[in-house]
């Protein structure tokens, strides 16, 4: 099975909002902040509520993902900008243990100057080899790369740059991969394609390997293909489409890998999430979708 869940809110207390949310939506896997996604003030949590959060998961039988600050670059030039986020991932590694998080999920970043790559890639290794080693010797959390939706110096977008990651911080094993469907739609795989979701999974595999492939993030566009804009669109509203996603619910690499949707919620009471969810369990069981075709796809705005 791939359980499918969402990206939850977690303000007024990780526990109290988050594990509503899961009920009310019909999660069956979770995402969360652990402090401000756009700030770098890094927060201690309330060990009550961690606790709380972790039982509550562990009851439901849900696993729990933790996404690092947006402002996280490890690529960049600016030298504080990669201290911050150096410090940011490992904190973050250290609340998703404390909530019993399986992964924390982080965006490939950018070199921002063509003639910093060469040194990004470096900054890579540097920061995340011993957050890495240290993971790998406490047993959890793993961490994820997550591929931009390209645009400027991108250190990975399209898939295939995954590689040149990898190989960053010596193919370390504690180091997988979060594949964002718009994202990847923005970076210029054409998803919607006949065949194009499928293709695009198997290229990831060939350059990560079989076994890194640990989440998925399922989400529409707003977008043309190539667009390098991140506009997240309800499942089958988009310019993606149902059968896109249809498809990557039977590739093989999808097997057992949770699924989480960060498309428009409507609110804390999750209505937009609940709906893809339930869109998402029906294509994946087999049941029917509304199919758009493509030219309706073209027409989205």
């Amino acid at each position: 099975m791939r359980p499918v869940g969402a990206h939850s809110p977690a303000a007024g207390g990780l526990a109290r909002a988050a594990l509503p949310y899961l009920d009310t939506t019909g999660a069956a896997a979770v995402q969360v902040y652990v402090g401000n996604s756009r700030a770098w003030a890094l927060s201690g949590g309330d060990p009550a509520e961690d606790e709380a959060f972790l039982a509550g998961c562990a009851e439901r039988g849900v696993p729990s993902y933790v996404h690092a600050s947006l402002l996280v670059n490890l690529g960049s030039p600016t030298p504080a900008t990669v201290l911050l986020s150096t410090e940011t991932i490992a904190h973050t590694m250290k609340r998703a243990r404390a909530i019993g998080a399986k992964g924390v999920v982080f965006h490939a970043g950018s070199a921002v100057d063509a003639a910093h790559e060469t040194a990004a890639f470096g900054q890579v290794g540097s920061a995340l080899l011993p957050i890495l080693d240290e993971a790998a010797e406490a047993g959890g959390p793993r961490l994820l790369v997550e591929p931009s939706a390209g645009g400027g110096r991108s250190l990975a977008a399209r898939v295939e740059a995954l590689g040149r990651y990898l190989d960053a911080v010596d193919r370390h094993p504690w180091l997988g991969v979060c594949f964002d469907t718009c994202h990847a739609w923005a970076a210029g795989h054409d998803l919607a394609a006949a065949g194009g979701m499928a293709a695009t999974v198997d290229t990831l595999v060939a350059t990560v390997g079989p076994d890194r492939l640990w989440l998925v993030h399922a989400n529409d566009s707003k977008d043309a293909c190539g667009s390098v804009r991140d506009r997240h669109e309800t499942i089958g509203a988009g310019s993606i489409g149902l059968d896109a996603f249809a498809a990557l619910l039977a590739h093989p690499a999808t097997a057992g890998i949770p699924v989480i949707v960060e498309t428009p919620s409507h609110g804390t009471a999750g209505t937009g999430h609940a709906a893809d969810i339930a869109t998402l369990v029906r294509l994946r069981d087999g049941g029917p979708g509304k199919r758009k075709t493509r030219a309706a796809r073209r027409r989205t705005p």
